[in-house]
Formats: C-alpha cells, sequence, structure tokens
C-alpha cells in the first residue's frame, strides 16, 4: 500500500512539475479547448445555442457595439496589429534563446504551448461570440423571407430590373473624367449608423444599434486575402477595405452591418446588405447595392442563359461597365498563392461552421433576390 501511495505522490509531482513548466498557457488553452469542446458538441442543440447567445453573446456585443463606436478607428484592427507584432517579438526573442542552447527544449515547448493558447481563445472566442448564430434561428426563418426554386424566366426578368436600377442610379453618383464611380468614402461611412433604420420597420430582425461602419487603416493587407471588409467580433465592430474600388464600398458597408446585426451567414448578408440599401433610398448606397446584386445575378445567369445574359449585359450604361471594369482589373492584380491559400482557409472557416459549400454560399443570395424582387420586377417588365 505504502509503495501506491509513493506512485501517485511521483505522479502528482511530475504533473505538478509539467504544470509549473508555463502556469498561465496551461490554463488558458485548456480554457480555450473547452469552450471549442463544448461549442462542437452542443452547437446542434437549437434552445443551447439560443440561451447562449441570449444570455452571453448579445450583452457583449451590444456593450462593446456602443463602447468602441466612441472610437473613430478600428478597436479590432489596433488589437489585431498589436497581436502580431506581440507575436513576432515573442517569435524572435524564442530563436535567440534557442541559439544560446540552454533549455533548449523547454523553450520550444513554451512556444508549442503559446502557439496551441493563441489558436484555443481565439478560435473558441469565435466560437462562442460569432459560432452560435449559425446555429440559431437564420435570418430567413426571422424574417419570413425565403429563397425560393427559381426559373430561368425569373432569374432573366430579376436581372433586367437590376440592370434597369443600376443604369437609374449609377447616374446619380459623383464620378471622375472617365466615368468612374468617385463619391467620397468618408461621408459615406459617417451615414453608415442610419443605413438600417428604414427597413427596421418592414423587417425588425434587422434592428440593431446605431454605430457606424469602420474604415480599416491596413486595407491593402485586406485585399492581398481577398477581404473586401469582415465583422469583428470581439469588439463588434464592421470593418471595411477602403482600398477596394468605391463603387463597392458601401454594398460592403451594409454586408458588414448586416454582420453586426447578427446575420451570420454571407448569402443572408449580402441580401440583407441589398435590402436595406434600397430601403433607404440613398442614391450611394443604392446604386452600389444594385451593382452588387446585378454581380451575383449576372453570373448565375451567364450560366443558366449566355444570350440572355448578353442581352442584359448590352443594357448597362457605360458608366456602369467602367465601375464592373475598374473592380475586375483591381482584383486581378492580387490573385497570387497568397490569396489563394487565403481563399481555402476561409472556405474551411464557413465549412466547420456548417456552410458546406464554402465561398459558394454567396450563390444563395439570388434565391432571396429572386424570391422577393420578382413580383416588382415582372410589374415592371409590362410596362
Amino acid at each position: 500500500m505504502n509503495e501506491t501511495i509513493e506512485k501517485t505522490e511521483r505522479r502528482g509531482g511530475a504533473l505538478g512539475r509539467w504544470f509549473r513548466l508555463c502556469p498561465v498557457q496551461h490554463c488558458l488553452s485548456l480554457l480555450g479547448l473547452a469552450v471549442i469542446g463544448a461549442y462542437l458538441l452542443l452547437r446542434n442543440n437549437a434552445a443551447v445555442m439560443a440561451a447562449v447567445c441570449r444570455g452571453f453573446v448579445l450583452p457583449w456585443q451590444g456593450f462593446f457595439r456602443r463602447l468602441t463606436a466612441r472610437v473613430p478607428f478600428s478597436v479590432g484592427e489596433a488589437l489585431i496589429v498589436c497581436g502580431v507584432l506581440a507575436a513576432v517579438a515573442y517569435l524572435i526573442c524564442t530563436v535567440l534563446g534557442l541559439v544560446r542552447r540552454p533549455e533548449r527544449l523547454l523553450r520550444l515547448y513554451r512556444l508549442g504551448m503559446t502557439g496551441l493558447t493563441a489558436f484555443s481563445l481565439i478560435y473558441g472566442g469565435f466560437c462562442l461570440l460569432w459560432g452560435v448564430y449559425y446555429y440559431t434561428s437564420d435570418f430567413e426563418a426571422q424574417s419570413g423571407i425565403y429563397g425560393v426554386p427559381l426559373s430561368v424566366e425569373q432569374l432573366e426578368t430579376v436581372t433586367r430590373y437590376f440592370t434597369d436600377l443600376v443604369n437609374r442610379y449609377g447616374e446619380q453618383v459623383a464620378r471622375d473624367e472617365q466615368g468612374r464611380f468617385r463619391e467620397d468614402l468618408d461621408a459615406c461611412l459617417a451615414r453608415s449608423p442610419d443605413l438600417y433604420l428604414a427597413v427596421e420597420r418592414t423587417v425588425p430582425c434587422l434592428a440593431g444599434d446605431s454605430v457606424p461602419a469602420k474604415p480599416f487603416f491596413f486595407s491593402r493587407c485586406l485585399s492581398y486575402i481577398h477581404f473586401t471588409g469582415f465583422y469583428f467580433p470581439f469588439t463588434a465592430e464592421a470593418n471595411i477595405n477602403t482600398d477596394s474600388p468605391g463603387c463597392l464600398v458601401p454594398s460592403t458597408v451594409a454586408h458588414e452591418l448586416a454582420h453586426q446585426r447578427g446575420v451570420a451567414e454571407e448569402d443572408e448578408a449580402n441580401f440583407a446588405a441589398v435590402l436595406a440599401c434600397l430601403e433607404d433610398g440613398d442614391p450611394v448606397y443604392c446604386y452600389s447595392a444594385c451593382l452588387l446584386a446585378y454581380i451575383h445575378l449576372g453570373n448565375a445567369l451567364y450560366r443558366a442563359d449566355y444570350d440572355a445574359w448578353a442581352d442584359n449585359y448590352a443594357r448597362l450604361s457605360d458608366v456602369v461597365r467602367a465601375d464592373l471594369d475598374e473592380n475586375n482589373a483591381y482584383w486581378a492584380q492580387f490573385e497570387t498563392p497568397v490569396s489563394q491559400v487565403s481563399d481555402k482557409i476561409y472556405t474551411g472557416f464557413l465549412q466547420s461552421y456548417g456552410q458546406t459549400l464554402g465561398l459558394q454560399t454567396y450563390g444563395k443570395c439570388i434565391d432571396l433576390l429572386v424570391a422577393y424582387y420578382y413580383p416588382a420586377a415582372a410589374a415592371a417588365a409590362e410596362e
């Protein structure tokens, strides 16, 4: 019996010595992994996810949304930059320590545990503060607006409708000598807090705090990974890539604000962006939203009926084509291995939250656009 006690004590002592190697990393990584494990285990339980959302996520994000709205820059971007700089500094210090040789294995172990801690806390935080939205009632269920199977004729009719709309609004925005979109993006961002006020009255699930979208200072970096913007759930901020062509920046603002109001799926956020902009009525936002809708609808029509697509494309005004050309030329320069890896990582990220089509989930926006706007499009076609 004494031998058993001695073995237990030795094991306990060894465990204690192991834990003391880097106690902070051990505690934090276990916390993060516990959150990830609980999320993966319970995410298909809608009642639990809804309770977590109501009891923790919404209060957290409501508090930080109102707090960070008082700051003119993106707090999320500042945290990301500080995190990257800290990681680089820590890595350099670790490498220098390895060169000196003493306790090399210990340094490597601490480096690995620090990496695991960072991953578990960041991904665990995303699961808790954002992932729960994917397993509660989605936008379709909350709004009562559902995408439905559509015919090529319906797709063509709605595409024609948005072709005419984008032409009309395209004449109402400021342009340069070459006819390209040149509205003041700072003024556009300044208007963003009021963008959803009109649509809130008809689609109450889109109600939320009137806070601004934030320009991302290192926007060029976002372009290299094919991001036009992103929602940062830790600080509840909508971040916008203002280096990308201005014609689609207003619709990106609307898209990221939809995320801020709890619309998780990318395709639904695109539809909510178009809906909010058109309900708001501001020509700059309306033009950008119609251009976004036309791109999605036009791409689908191109695959379904090339002749119908060609007819619609021929109806586009010269200024709209100038914006499309500028947008295509801008993103063509970022077709690099870095962007391809980024797309694969983001696809995997979406799939980890149940969006099984990955980046292709943006196509569901088409079903919603056709279902919602077909009556108006059919009536306009008969006139």
